[in-house]
């Protein structure tokens, strides 16, 4: 009797040191988020496999919010605020305490196939869902006086390709915005900002080892260099289905995190400090001197993890 209670002890302890060991992989932070992106497709394609381990991740992380990189409702966005498909893709995927914090989403060219201002219109419904517009900024006080400033971006109206060959009502969303106001907008907020840290979201990205790599980048020829310009540290993004970081240049990082649900395979991983086609996410974590991020696959394995120092 006594032995059974011994090993059913030791047994215990043992998974609390185990679940102590895994928290402590976490680096201390005064803002922490996870970044996921390219998920919403009805729980299918490990969509609810990824959700369970952003849940765990964000309660042992004590994440503060969560941010996605667009494409948050496929195959065609959604029709209104009070499309079901908020329900089946997002509000009964996402269900843990832990993911109940504010989601800052950008649109991915998946959400302009529907209604793009709907999702801006669903901000008024959910009280996590927080798109106020179609691009935007928060700014965040780290310690010893240092700031995070991040920039929201709405990619899709730079690629040039949609004006021509998307079907409607795809076209005709991508035309009507205004490009060069949003462009005034970012460079305005980026240089009149002192920020420590400066990070940009948007859904396509800059450099891709996917099978988008032999097509042409309207938005890395409209973006990149106004990033490197502007001092931009980190450019998160989303569109290729998979896990991937880049080293753009001496200061620019560049951080792809679209494995919320479907994947796709790498077309090379030559150019890339990391890539793999994993289901998954991104975990980030800011100090004033420092930033760390983690990408955590569907199981939650730690499979990749970089520090930047200022």
């Amino acid at each position: 009797m006594k032995s059974t209670f011994l090993i059913a002890f030791l047994m215990w302890v043992g998974l609390h040191q185990n679940w102590a060991q895994q928290a402590k992989n976490y680096p201390k932070s005064d803002i922490s988020f996870l970044l996921m992106g390219d998920f919403g497709r009805h729980g299918e394609f490990h969509q609810k496999d990824v959700a369970k381990q952003m849940a765990l991740t964000a309660a042992e992380a004590d994440i503060d919010f969560i941010i996605t990189t667009g494409d948050n409702i496929y195959p065609k966005g959604v029709a209104s605020a009070q499309d079901p498909a908020w329900k089946s893709s997002f509000e009964d995927i996402y269900t843990a305490h832990s993911l109940h914090v504010n989601w800052y989403p950008v649109l991915g060219n998946h959400d302009y196939a529907g209604n793009p201002q709907a999702e801006i219109d669903y901000s008024k419904v959910s009280r996590r869902w927080n798109l106020p517009a179609r691009y935007y900024s928060k700014t965040y006080k780290l310690g010893d006086g240092a700031t995070l400033l991040m920039a929201f971006l709405d990619t899709s109206p730079f690629e040039l390709g949609y004006y021509s060959d998307a079907e409607e009502p795809f076209r005709s969303n991508v035309a009507a915005q205004d490009t060069s106001a949003q462009k005034k907008w970012f460079t305005e907020l980026m240089s009149q900002s002192k920020a420590t840290w400066k990070i940009v979201i948007g859904h396509h990205p800059l450099f891709t080892s996917g099978p988008r790599m032999g097509r042409i980048n309207h938005v890395a020829n409209s973006w990149q260099k106004l990033f490197e310009k502007m001092g931009v540290d980190f450019y998160l993004a989303g569109h290729e289905h998979h896990l991937e970081y880049n080293h753009l240049n001496q200061k620019l990082h560049h951080v792809i995190s679209g494995a919320g649900s479907k994947i796709t395979p790498l077309q090379t991983k030559d150019k890339s400090i990391f890539a793999q086609s994993v289901n998954g996410f991104a975990a980030f974590f800011i100090q004033s001197k420092a930033l760390e991020f983690q990408f955590i696959d569907e199981s939650g394995n730690t499979i990749f993890s970089q520090k930047i120092k200022k």
